[in-house]
């Protein structure tokens, strides 16, 4: 993390009150993040699929109804999709799942074990009300159990580029992560409009 950012946070946290602790460890992060270790990769494609299908059906009105017309649609669009430039290995990975069998049922349950060992007990044992990381790092953490996160613009780096902070809690945590969110960006006041170079 920057200087800048530390100190920035740092100041805000003062300015709210509140009580920064820094570089607390979250346990079975490394296994949290490899997607194949975790189990994520065994439960995502059924779960989008499965969401995912649910979402398509529902609409009003919707060019594709499910995965597979997702799929056919893009086929058909390459350029306006852009499938050489992002392809779409997730839909069809997830087109290929049958729903969810014993071995999605058990990737998910070491999903929710890993998240409730992680995150939520560090949340839990330290009383606190948020986790603060450098731009969306905390994402896949927070995914595994839909715990929620917001992530607020920081600052710019020396080249002029943006970087953000994500701020994460437990379920339940939504209103109180949008009033720190909104508190930060009233704060920092890092927030530019794009400046786009021709």
């Amino acid at each position: 993390m920057s200087i800048w950012l530390c100190r920035t946070l740092s100041s805000f946290m003062r300015h709210q009150g509140a009580t920064l602790i820094d570089n607390l460890d979250i346990a079975n992060l490394s296994v949290i993040q490899d997607v194949t270790k975790s189990g994520l990769l065994t439960a995502l494609p059924a779960e989008f699929k499965l969401n995912l299908n649910n979402y398509l059906s529902n609409l009003s009105y919707s060019p594709v109804r499910s995965l597979a017309e997702l799929i056919a649609f893009n086929n058909a669009h390459p350029v306006e999709e852009r499938l050489e430039q992002y392809g779409h290995q997730l839909l069809l990975l997830s087109e290929n799942t049958t729903g969810i069998g014993s071995k999605e049922r058990d990737a998910i349950r070491q999903l929710e074990e890993l998240s409730a060992n992680g995150v939520e007990k560090l949340m839990k044992e330290h009383q606190l009300d948020a986790i603060l990381t450098p731009d969306s790092r905390a994402a896949t953490v927070l995914a595994y159990n839909g715990l929620p996160g917001i992530v607020v613009p920081a600052g710019y780096d020396e080249q002029g580029v943006p970087f953000s902070v994500c701020f994460g809690g437990l379920q339940g945590y939504e209103l109180r992560l949008i009033e720190m969110g909104y508190a930060f960006e009233q704060d920092t006041k890092a927030r530019r409009p794009p400046m786009f170079k021709n």
